[in-house]
């Protein structure tokens, strides 16, 4: 992990582990309904404001939370076309397969790349520090992954470019 990813990221986990206090609440509007209120938005009550958590203005996380609930969106770096492709192709396959990554939402908010639901359901079946532990190791995964596929895509247009200037010559 780079110096300059780590406060970004250690920010995240206080924020996240600070804003983890989840509890049952049936809905205002519907009798015997729980709904993740951050989602329904149907009481504004229950909404607590929302906190971005910036390293720039193109890589940051937006958590949402609410009284049973919390949403958490990330935008992932994007420094050129070839980190959109990646970033794009790499969260397209999580999303994918969100029934899998039981808080993963399928489709993320509008300005962001992949989102996260955790519900007080999630953090009443899971320690709240492992789910805390995993987006935070999910956003380190992904930051590496991205930077190492950017790297061995240089790396092999290199090589085709040297294979073909060779035949050429």
């Amino acid at each position: 992990m780079s110096n300059t990813l780590r406060p970004y990221l250690a920010a995240v986990r206080q924020t996240l582990t600070a804003a983890m206090c989840l509890e049952n609440f049936s809905s205002q509007v519907a009798e015997r309904h729980n709904k993740p209120e951050v989602e329904a938005g149907t009481s504004k009550e229950v909404l607590l404001n929302p906190l971005v958590v910036s390293r720039n203005d193109k890589e940051k996380a937006l958590i949402e939370t609410s009284v049973n609930s919390m949403r958490i969106s990330i935008a992932i770096k994007q420094a050129d076309d070839m980190e959109h492709i990646l970033a794009h192709m790499f969260t397209r396959f999580f999303m994918q397969r969100a029934e899998s990554f039981i808080i993963l939402r399928r489709k993320p908010i509008q300005g962001y790349d992949i989102s996260f639901l955790v519900t007080n359901a999630h953090t009443e079946q899971m320690f709240k520090h492992k789910l805390v532990d995993f987006i935070i190791d999910f956003m380190e995964a992904v930051d590496a992954e991205i930077s190492e596929s950017k790297i061995l895509f240089n790396v092999r247009a290199r090589t085709v470019a040297d294979s073909f200037l060779m035949n050429l010559s």
